[in-house]
């Protein structure tokens, strides 16, 4: 299975009209949206920036970032696209997804407690599943920023260590584009859509293994 993964958006439809053109060459089994479609706007905007990545009809899975306006999330599920605390399967494997972030500084959007993201991942997640999430795990390549501290999830590497999905992509921190591991678990950070970074996951349909990832650019 052929997952092109992208996040943070940020409302850059330029680049957008350029991956609407790569779906139709590359042809991807799903694409995978971590967050941040928006730069702090609503529905109408998300709206807009999503319309023409669903034409060429690959299937789509998003979840909202801290940063999408308060309606994103009720715009995703209308669309169909929206997996917030949801579980789906496409083509025998499952997807669970997590929008919004931790608690950061700056009062954003959507922020969960700890404990709520611990709890959206147990209450979906079957064994083999895909997480979807906007907010990286803690202590990994994919949630260091500039000045060196890591600022991800605490809950979601303890949920990594115990449960080892065998694919986690996320974004929200523009400069950890990176691919990592905790244990079996790959993490991909395939960098901001915004600045033309995208990412191709391979994965074998049986096992759900990660066979190839690759980091790309517009």
């Amino acid at each position: 299975m052929k997952v092109l993964t992208v996040t943070d958006i940020h409302g850059n439809s330029n680049t957008v009209s350029e991956l609407t053109e790569l779906l139709e060459s590359e042809r991807p089994e799903v694409v995978l949206i971590a967050g941040d479609i928006t730069h702090f706007s609503g529905a109408e905007t998300a709206r807009k920036i999503l319309e023409p990545l669903l034409k060429p009809g690959v299937p789509i899975l998003a979840v909202h970032g801290n940063c999408d306006g308060r309606d994103v999330p009720e715009l995703l599920d209308e669309l169909g696209i929206g997996i917030h605390d949801k579980r789906v399967e496409i083509y025998g494997v499952g997807f669970i997804g997590l929008g919004g972030s931790n608690i950061t500084p700056f009062n954003t959007v959507w922020e969960l407690t700890e404990d709520e993201i611990m709890k959206i991942l147990e209450r979906n997640y079957h064994p083999g599943d895909i997480v979807l999430s906007h907010v990286p795990p803690k202590d990994t390549k994919a949630d260091r920023i500039h000045s060196g501290l890591h600022v991800g999830s605490k809950a979601l590497r303890e949920f990594i260590e115990r449960n080892q999905p065998p694919l986690v992509v996320t974004g929200h921190i523009h400069e950890a584009r990176s691919v990592d591991r905790v244990g079996e678990t790959v993490i991909v950070n395939p960098g901001p859509l915004f600045r033309g970074y995208y990412a191709i996951v391979e994965l074998d349909e049986v096992t759900k293994k990660v066979e190839n990832v690759e980091l790309r650019e517009l």
